[in-house]
């Protein structure tokens, strides 16, 4: 896949894929945050938008907001009002816009790990 961002994210302490956590995705613009993507992850823990096949993406800095808390609470995960970790952010750049920048999330009612993927 040429161009373009992606996000999926993995509910590693139940061993699933996030499906219906929202995630939002903003670019940084003159001290300003511009919505350019958002909704919820589907079955497969990904996120189906034009953004993934480069609609809209330049090259500039980025951040992707995983709403964590949300989504745990849905699932039925004891984790409180707020969670510990409630909103999840992730400030990025995209410096060549034919490259692809995959996001993956893993995460637990108590960390994180994000990263730039294949």
């Amino acid at each position: 896949m040429a161009g373009g961002i992606s996000v999926h994210a993995v509910d590693v302490a139940r061993g699933v894929p996030a499906q219906g956590m929202r995630v939002e995705l903003f670019a940084l613009r003159d001290g300003g945050r511009a919505l350019l993507a958002e909704g919820v992850l589907g079955a497969n823990g990904a996120l189906d938008h034009p953004v993934t096949a480069g609609q809209g993406v330049t090259a500039g800095a980025f951040e992707a907001v995983f709403h964590i808390g949300d989504y745990q609470r849905a699932a039925g995960v004891a984790v409180g009002s707020p969670a510990f970790l409630e909103e999840v952010p992730f400030r990025f750049t995209v410096t060549d816009v034919d490259q692809h920048y995959h996001l993956p999330l893993k995460f637990t009612p108590w960390g994180f790990s994000l990263f730039r993927g294949a």
